[in-house]
């Protein structure tokens, strides 16, 4: 799995992995085998909408300190 950040955390998770950081647009590897990052998920599952349960990407990236770029925006 992967993320676009504009800004992380210093000290990411062993299971999130830097591999691309061009003009400030950050590309994160997520290792989502690790068990480490299968706990998190775990924590952070919720009922997202009637009969619907998953991780929303803005909380997982509030817990790793990570700017999530929103690709619904237009510019």
């Amino acid at each position: 799995m992967k993320l676009y950040a504009t800004s992380i955390s210093e000290a990411l998770p062993s299971w999130a992995t830097v591999i691309s950081n061009n003009a400030g647009l950050m590309e994160i590897e997520i290792n989502d085998e690790d068990p480490g990052f299968h706990s998190i998920i775990e924590e952070l599952t919720t009922e997202i909408e009637p009969g619907i349960v998953g991780v929303k990407a803005s909380d997982l990236c509030q817990r790793l300190s990570i700017e999530m770029v929103d690709t619904s925006e237009e510019n």
